[in-house]
């Protein structure tokens, strides 16, 4: 009894995981595996982040970004850029920031990209969030109170740590195509 079940919610998860984006990742790419998890626990956080990725042009997914600061601080992580069906770039970002910092965090950010103008602005490369870019933290609730900016919206989901943070900083991000 308990395998069957077992088996059945297996296949359930596979079949719900396959349709819930529309790439498959590659088994074999540690990286399309960790924004496959990092997908999968954001969406937990609100079921309502579904509606973003299938309204998106495309979005970007850093699973693990660092950030530290003893006042002046600093976050890096790496990432993909998905659109439609598949992985079209590798992504990085670094963070610089000054002021009242303290601390340590982990997290994982999702940018979204509202439209294929927005989408191509940041496949040029060298592409940047001002200090005046803000975030919404991924909680309960918080994707219908979401909005993009200028054809872009910015999620974080914290996976752990404590940073307190009261400084001015920028993000810049670089990109390169896959073939």
């Amino acid at each position: 009894m308990f395998k069957s079940m077992l088996a059945i919610l297996t296949l359930m998860l596979g079949f719900s995981l396959s349709t819930a984006w529309g790439w498959e990742p590659d088994p074999n790419d540690k990286m399309q595996l960790e924004v496959q998890a990092a997908i999968v626990d954001f969406k937990t956080k609100d079921p309502g982040f579904e509606d973003w990725f299938k309204g998106a042009a495309g979005y970007a997914v850093f699973p693990k970004v660092g950030k530290g600061a003893i006042g002046i601080g600093g976050a890096y992580g790496k990432g993909l850029v998905i659109a439609g069906d598949k992985v079209v770039g590798n992504t990085s970002m670094s963070q610089i920031s000054i002021g009242l910092s303290l601390g340590g965090q982990g997290y994982a950010e999702f940018i979204f990209f509202k439209d294929q103008t927005a989408l191509d602005e940041f496949k040029r490369g060298n592409f940047e969030l001002g200090a005046q870019a803000s975030a919404v933290v991924a909680k309960a609730g918080a994707s219908a109170d979401a909005a993009y900016n200028k054809g872009v919206a910015i999620f974080t989901n914290i996976s752990g740590g404590v940073m307190a943070d009261a400084s001015v900083g920028g993000q810049k991000f670089e990109y390169t195509a896959v073939p």
